[in-house]
């Protein structure tokens, strides 16, 4: 049951991973590392699959760097940030719960990136 469960997960995170490759605001490395992850505690032949395909570029940069760039973290939050503030001067109603719900998901989402998400190591 557990590996039906991981499998699962790891392929709804991969989906969104690659629909994070063309949508803006939607990251792609960390549904990919997370599908990742789940791919390598339940199958291995799906890990192999994801490693070896155009998918598998994000992952081993990420492995091979040990992080993300400054100027990939800055990208990154630089395109959160507009995609919240987008969404609740423009899409979101004012007054509704979504307004409140977006920012701190969107502060969460940016913090996350600048202390949890290790920085790459320097090339000599």
């Amino acid at each position: 049951m557990k590996k039906l469960l991981l499998i699962a997960l790891g392929l709804v995170s991969l989906g969104l991973g690659a629909l994070g490759v063309v949508v803006p605001g939607l990251p792609t490395t960390p549904f990919l590392l997370l599908a990742s992850w789940c791919f390598y505690r339940s199958s291995q032949r799906l890990q192999d699959w994801l490693l070896k395909s155009w998918l598998g570029t994000y992952i081993r940069g990420y492995h091979s760097r040990g992080g993300m760039t400054i100027a990939q973290k800055a990208s990154a939050c630089g395109i959160m940030m507009t995609m919240v503030l987008l969404s609740i001067f423009v899409f979101i109603p004012k007054g509704s719960v979504a307004g409140i719900i977006v920012p701190i998901a969107g502060a969460t989402g940016v913090l996350v990136v600048i202390f949890a998400v290790p920085d790459a190591k320097k090339e000599d």
